[in-house]
């Protein structure tokens, strides 16, 4: 992972990444679909939302996200195998139950989903240094999730008994 004047490239890629859909999902229309269609896919399309143009856009955003990460993969891997990217899954939940998507849908920052990143990747980090078995780091990183989601149903609960 080259570093351009001491900045890492995947940084300014992921800063580059992290501006832009940050930007089109705060102001931009489009951007606001996606928010619209996560909240209630059926109150969007009642809206007048075109909620199968919506879906692909936001399938096509995906695999050309998927698309950097494993770029990003091979590159700090200095290889490609089919099983690089296996059990990421949980940690990309966790990364944005944690930095606040709901359950429920329609809330949610790109940049929340960036601190939730961080905090899973700290927790694998911390985890890897202490020694800790593969087994109990996932049940330690699904613990983790699963507190991320009671919190979020008993806060959006508590918000509607409001």
């Amino acid at each position: 992972l080259g570093q351009h004047k001491g900045i890492p490239v995947v940084l300014v890629l992921l800063a580059v990444v992290v501006l832009v859909y940050g930007y089109f999902t705060s102001k931009t229309v489009p951007g606001r679909y996606f928010y619209a269609m996560g909240g209630n896919e059926k109150a969007a399309k009642l809206s007048g939302i075109d909620t199968n143009r919506v879906l692909f856009y936001a399938y096509t955003n995906m695999a050309f996200l998927s698309a950097i990460a494993a770029l990003t993969c091979v590159a700090r891997f200095n290889s490609a195998a089919p099983t690089a990217g296996t059990n990421y899954e949980m940690d990309a939940i966790g990364a944005c139950y944690i930095g606040g998507a709901s359950a429920y849908g329609g809330t949610g920052t790109v940049g929340g989903a960036v601190i939730g990143a961080i905090f899973m990747g700290v927790l694998n980090n911390g985890m890897s240094i202490l020694g800790i078995d593969a087994n109990w780091q996932k049940a330690v990183k699904g613990l983790v999730l699963l507190i991320a989601v009671i919190f979020d149903v008993l806060s959006k609960k508590r918000s509607k008994a409001s």
